[in-house]
């Protein structure tokens, strides 16, 4: 079972998102009966990033940005245990953009759980790099004039292997998600998971969220590349939320023939 330790608490505002994402991947754990001793989260710097401290289970944290090398340098290093990124928006796809590209192209067997509160909420309140344009914070007093990212667009273009997004307010579909992106076995999983910011994003709420997300009919064939960068490209009044894409490519892993060998920690030099 996993636990909060017992003189940890978590250190997030009264009603953010983050809570139910932690709640609902320590559900996971327990019902899937996953042994945390072949996970290790790992993260990087902010509100997010404090989740693997709230869990008993192996944990590296990087720098802001880098959680992504550090979780490569792992999975490469002891192929055999799952890896999950758990990081924001900021250091995702802002400090940490290009490290996402290339673990994407290289296909590194790792799972990124992306919180989406479209803020930077560690360092009180600028836009991120997913704020909707017209966002009012205090350093963009006029509003945000930058075009946001799309991440799922980006991860699909560039064939990663999983692409998802839930939303934190609904427990039962992001446990489904979490569980289905562990569970992948053919490369990168990207979930990007969108969840309200409290205290500095008054725009993108709660109620805002759960006004517009829809989940993605089941007649959506994740295997259709197309169809599934129209679907990724809707944000507005419906935002989909589901598996978009799904694709079979060798991982690094998998292609690499000194992995095929076994584990780097596992290999003796001569």
């Amino acid at each position: 079972m996993i636990i909060e330790f017992a003189n940890t608490t978590p250190a997030w505002c009264p009603g953010c998102g983050d809570y139910s994402i932690l709640d609902t991947l320590k559900t996971v754990f327990e019902k899937a009966h996953y042994d945390p001793h072949k996970f290790v989260l790992v993260s990087g710097i902010g509100q997010a990033a404090k989740l693997p401290h709230y869990m008993d289970i192996n944990v590296f944290n990087g720098l802001h940005g880098r959680a992504l090398p550090a979780a490569t340098g792992i999975k490469i290093a002891n192929h055999q245990l799952e890896v999950i990124i758990t990081s924001g928006d900021g250091d995702m796809y802002g400090e940490g953009g290009n490290h996402l590209l290339h673990a994407i192209r290289r296909n590194i067997g790792v799972k990124a759980f992306v919180h989406n509160n479209q803020v930077y909420g560690l360092t009180k309140g600028q836009a991120s790099p997913t704020s909707d344009p017209g966002f009012v914070t205090p350093i963009q007093n006029h509003g945000v004039k930058a075009s946001p990212v799309n991440p799922l667009c980006l991860a699909i273009i560039e064939e990663c292997t999983f692409v998802a997004r839930s939303f934190s307010g609904d427990k039962e579909h992001l446990a489904a998600m979490m569980k289905a992106a562990i569970e992948h076995k053919h490369g990168f999983a990207l979930l990007d998971i969108l969840q309200p910011c409290v205290s500095f994003n008054h725009h993108n709420t709660f109620a805002w969220y759960k006004e517009r997300v829809r989940k993605i009919p089941a007649s959506h064939d994740p295997n259709d590349k197309m169809q599934a960068l129209e679907l990724a490209m809707q944000w507005g009044d419906e935002i989909p939320i589901g598996i978009f894409y799904k694709s079979k490519r060798k991982s690094f892993e998998e292609a690499n023939e000194v992995l095929q060998k076994g584990p780097l920690v596992k290999h003796y030099l001569s």
